[in-house]
């Protein structure tokens, strides 16, 4: 699978939303609620869909049915600018009766269409069989891919040289990390 520097990183930021969202400060899961609420939230959501898609697209966390698997590989080896409209993957995506009127409210952005295709993307990466997300990559392993997986996330390739076939190291990864944080009006650590 390849997968977009575009797609690479907002799944990361997407697999983080939702563990901050998954529990409170006792560590009850709470992410039920939690997206009830963001649901609820839409409206004031909706502006953050160009800027900060994957905080947006946890709305739709469980609402994508994936009908063609080889189509969302596809998708998510494009760049942004690349991405196809919503109404494209009619024939592999379809949606949960639950998020259809959330949707419905999405399109009425200018952003819309391509934000549903992100969601479907980044859902389609979170919920991958055989991807492990990232915070279950130190857990107990399966088979050898997940310390590949693992070596490529701290910016080795499983030879260890650094040079992965994604195009990405350890220092463009962070580098990136602190660029995207800067946009989002955090102070810079170095």
């Amino acid at each position: 699978m390849s997968t977009s520097p575009f797609f690479h990183n907002l799944a990361s930021a997407y697999q983080a939303e939702l563990d901050d969202l998954s529990s409170d400060s006792e560590g009850r899961d709470v992410l039920r609620q939690r997206l009830a609420d963001k649901r609820r939230e839409l409206g004031f959501l909706r502006q953050m869909i160009e800027l900060s898609p994957e905080m947006v697209a946890v709305v739709f966390h469980q609402g994508f049915q994936f009908k063609q698997p080889k189509r969302l590989e596809q998708l998510i080896s494009l760049a942004s600018e690349d991405l196809p409209g919503w109404d494209s993957l009619a024939d592999a995506v379809t949606l949960q009766p639950w998020a259809r009127p959330l949707s419905l409210e999405i399109l009425k952005e200018p952003m819309g269409d391509w934000f549903l295709t992100v969601a479907a993307g980044l859902e389609y990466l979170y919920g991958k069989p055989g991807k492990a997300p990232a915070s279950a990559a130190d857990g107990d392993e399966q088979d050898g891919d997940e310390d590949t997986d693992r070596d490529r996330s701290n910016g080795r390739d499983a030879d260890g040289d650094g040079d992965s076939e994604d195009g990405y190291d350890g220092d463009g990864r962070h580098e990136a990390g602190e660029d995207w944080l800067a946009d989002q009006g955090f102070d810079r650590k170095d």
